[in-house]
């Protein structure tokens, strides 16, 4: 009996076991792999980066404060309710008889109402003016942003196509290396060749692996800098189906564009515009403080005056109301002068950094531009330089199978082919990252450039 019990737990824990096991092929089998282009890796960004969500979050913020300054101009109300108890009232004297000014031991309760309706108040009317600005600067910063997203997301597109395109060359030359060694060792052990040529082609192979290792961690490194622009976590895996060549022909084309637009769409500038806008506005609301305010005031008083007990409901009541007008007029307040001043140097500053920032913006749209030229002009020497190196590989290898040439000059061939595959992934990364660049700079929208 116990012997069969005990195949009964052997059993039972057998088939957790294997229960256990295939929920967690499953769980694996489960880990989501999102595949990518580059107008999907930023529509993920532009939805789940948590930058956009603060700037669309700050644009909520600027719409309430202009709400809350408007608000300003509604009237006003209050109730309030008092309740005094008279201990000893107070004593005048005049002209040598006393007057009580109350009663001992009374109580006296209020209530009053009171409105408050501003008539004229220029501050208040400028500052609505500042809070649309303020409002449409919200906006162009959150434009910003996303330019910013869409270039940073795009460039770490770029990077990991360039870190997958290079493991892929390293993987092919460690491959061919690798092949080369086995042919020259097959013939080292039938004696066709020295000991030397085995060497040399091991020493090859062996100098290839450490650069196809880290071309593989450059791709992993890659692949989390998108995910985390992206706002994708961790456990799930990202695949792209791209590569540097499929952007040749959009190279070309690119190149045959004129553009024209220059700073008319750039964030920055327009940025720096709407500053300017705030602080004419700003200063047009300190002027204010040399103006005149009305008010209107209108109070409703219910009371009663000298009770002697404490019962609310007996008492004589009677209620009283007015309406006042209050004309504010300043005179002289040194602070309004020296505040006026302080804006007015804070415009002569802007002015200054706007004319620094065009200069700057111009100089980098003339360096991209540039880039993207030669750029282009170094991917067709790339290309050709390739072609040229993959048949100096054949030929090396046929001269070394027919003992024509040497393992020095198949060595060589095979990593002049690396280094020209190499330059040419690089050399359309760099047009692509420029490309990139220049499209910030100028402001393009991707969004806009997408229904278009």
């Amino acid at each position: 009996m116990k012997m069969q019990r005990f195949w009964v737990g052997k059993a039972l824990l057998f088939a957790a076991a294997v229960l256990y096991a295939g929920s967690y092929a499953q769980a694996q089998e489960a880990k989501d792999t999102l595949t990518l282009n580059l107008d999907k890796a930023l529509e993920i960004a532009l939805s789940e980066n948590p930058t956009i969500k603060v700037a669309n979050e700050e644009i909520a913020l600027k719409k309430v404060t202009h709400q809350e300054t408007w608000q300003n101009l509604l009237p006003q109300a209050s109730i309030d309710g008092t309740w005094s108890h008279t201990i000893t009232a107070a004593q005048l004297n005049l002209g040598g008889q006393s007057f009580k000014m109350g009663m001992d031991n009374s109580n006296t309760v209020s209530g009053a109402l009171n409105i408050s309706l501003p008539i004229f108040a220029p501050s208040v009317y400028r500052a609505m003016s500042m809070t649309k600005t303020d409002i449409e600067l919200a906006v162009e910063k959150s434009r910003g942003s996303k330019q910013d997203l869409v270039n940073q997301v795009t460039k770490a597109y770029y990077q990991l196509m360039l870190s997958q395109d290079s493991y892929e060359v390293l993987q092919k030359s460690y491959k061919l290396a690798e092949d080369n060694y086995n042919i020259v060792n097959a013939k080292y052990e039938q004696g066709a060749v020295s000991e030397f040529d085995k060497i040399s082609a091991e020493v090859q192979m062996r100098s290839i692996k450490p650069n196809v290792i880290s071309a593989n961690n450059a791709v992993v490194l890659s692949k989390l800098q998108l995910k985390v622009l992206m706002g994708v976590t961790a456990d799930v895996d990202i695949k792209i189906d791209d590569n540097l060549k499929q952007y040749e022909t959009d190279l070309f084309a690119n190149q045959l564009e004129q553009t024209t637009e220059g700073l008319v769409n750039n964030t920055t500038m327009k940025q720096l515009d709407l500053n300017w806008k705030m602080l004419q506005q700003n200063l047009k609301s300190l002027r204010t403080n040399f103006m005149p305010t009305l008010a209107m005031n209108y109070a409703y008083q219910y009371q009663s005056l000298n009770n002697e007990n404490w019962d609310v409901f007996s008492y004589d009541w009677g209620g009283s109301s007015s309406l006042v007008f209050t004309l504010s007029v300043p005179l002289y307040k040194a602070s309004n002068f020296t505040k006026l001043k302080s804006n007015r140097i804070q415009m002569r500053q802007l002015e200054q950094n706007r004319l620094d920032t065009e200069r700057k913006l111009n100089m980098q749209i003339t360096s991209y531009q540039n880039n993207m030229a030669a750029s282009s002009e170094q991917v067709v020497s790339n290309r050709e330089n390739v072609m040229q190196a993959q048949k100096a590989v054949q030929i090396a290898g046929k001269r070394y199978e027919v003992g024509k040439g040497t393992v020095l000059e198949l060595n060589t061939s095979q990593v002049q082919l690396t280094e020209a595959e190499l330059t040419y992934n690089q050399s359309i990364y760099d047009y692509l990252v420029s490309k990139a660049d220049l499209d910030q700079v100028l402001g393009r929208d991707y969004m806009i450039n997408k229904q278009k």
